[in-house]
């Protein structure tokens, strides 16, 4: 039973994660990226965008070649090898669209720290003691969401492409929601496109000071 579950678990994050990507996809061909009303967009695409479209571009060319290829020498493997290319390259689109779409998100109480695909911490603005920018790697690169440190003085990193470049200082031990749980930490690390810039941002929204 407890492999059923696991195996029953896993289907529904794929599932999850190919809705994500797809709504991501249509959002992005629309131009509506999930920004809601009262919220200030932060953009973090721009260190994995140069890689995903290199990745969609070998892709696109990959699957017009074994097309070519497989029409002429090896016609049944054909279609069922066009299909899951065209999925891949699909796929990868929407891991792009998404990073476009589901920035990170300032709003009036907290800041919503995303990671392009569906995690998502909300950090209390009045928490926040200071900004800083310190850089920070992932284990992995497929992790987004890492706990780095343990007990009060832990660091929560949610990256892209492993990395971070923000740190936010919290006034103290605070519990945050994470894709894994609740977790106590005294610090969030996070992404941005403009460091420097968001900082500002955040000391003048939080009067926090700036290092």
């Amino acid at each position: 039973m407890d492999a059923v579950r696991r195996a029953l678990a896993l289907a529904w994050k794929a599932l999850r994660l190919e809705i994500t990507l797809y709504r991501a996809l249509g959002r992005w061909l629309v131009r509506r990226p999930e920004v809601p009303a009262g919220t200030e967009p932060i953009g973090y695409s721009r260190l994995v965008a140069p890689m995903l479209w290199l990745w969609i571009f070998g892709s696109a060319v990959e699957v017009v070649v074994l097309d070519v290829v497989l029409s002429r020498w090896w016609t049944p493997l054909r279609i069922p090898l066009l299909v899951v290319g065209v999925w891949g390259l699909v796929w990868m689109l929407g891991m792009l669209a998404a990073y476009r779409v589901r920035p990170h998100l300032l709003g009036a109480e907290a800041l919503q720290v995303r990671d392009g695909i569906h995690a998502r911490v909300d950090v209390p603005l009045d928490r926040i003691a200071s900004v800083r920018t310190v850089d920070h790697e992932l284990p992995g690169l497929l992790r987004s969401v890492h706990l780095e440190g343990e007990g009060d003085d832990a660091t929560l990193l949610v990256g892209v492409g492993s990395r971070t470049n923000l740190e936010l200082v919290l006034t103290g031990p605070t519990t945050l929601q994470t894709p894994h749980g609740p977790s106590t930490v005294a610090r969030v690390g996070l992404w941005v496109d403009e460091p420097r810039e968001v900082a500002e941002v955040l000391r003048r929204r939080r009067s926090a000071p700036l290092r």
